[in-house]
């Protein structure tokens, strides 16, 4: 099996037992991935930061946002690079799930059911892409602020110098 990187970022590996394993105390082998991915599965991080995951308005999201970049900053001064990119991850799905909601009432995306071996990952999956709809303001508002957050979380100095040392450490 070929292994193809992100840009030189190894990929997400799905077959780990996600539920069993404690990536704070094996950080060796957390995969950064593209995108959000492994975001509702890394543990402690996912019961870490979920409960405080909110953009159903741009109240809940500037709440969940500042609170998730907190979050951030804490991993960060621990040294704890795994945490600190699962929050930014995070701050990014709140992004990308309220640009979705925005777009798609409902955030129904593409027709028809995920496959059940494909669930967890993202992507069509064979799938017809729905119609955008009018765009929902207050959702898009909601995306604006994790957009910030998250802009601001992936270019911090430190986040990114322990990203860099992560990747020369575990590659």
């Amino acid at each position: 099996m070929q292994i193809v990187c992100y840009r030189g970022v190894r990929p997400f590996d799905y077959s780990r037992d996600y539920k069993q394993l404690d990536l704070r105390a094996q950080p060796e082998l957390y995969a950064i991935g593209k995108g959000e991915q492994g975001v509702l599965l890394v543990e402690p991080y996912k019961s870490e930061i979920l409960p405080h995951w909110r953009f159903k308005d741009p109240e809940a999201a500037t709440a969940s946002s500042q609170t998730i970049y907190g979050m951030f900053l804490d991993y960060l001064a621990a040294e704890d690079f795994v945490g600190a990119d699962m929050a930014r991850k995070f701050l990014q799905m709140g992004y990308t799930r309220a640009r979705r909601y925005a777009n798609y009432r409902g955030g129904k995306k593409y027709d028809g059911p995920v496959p059940e071996d494909k669930k967890g990952q993202s992507g069509s999956h064979g799938r017809e892409q729905l119609d955008r709809q009018e765009e929902d303001p207050v959702k898009a508002e909601s995306a604006r602020i994790f957009k910030a957050k998250w802009d601001e979380a992936k270019q911090h100095p430190e986040y990114v110098r322990q990203k860099a040392a992560f990747l020369e450490k575990y590659g």
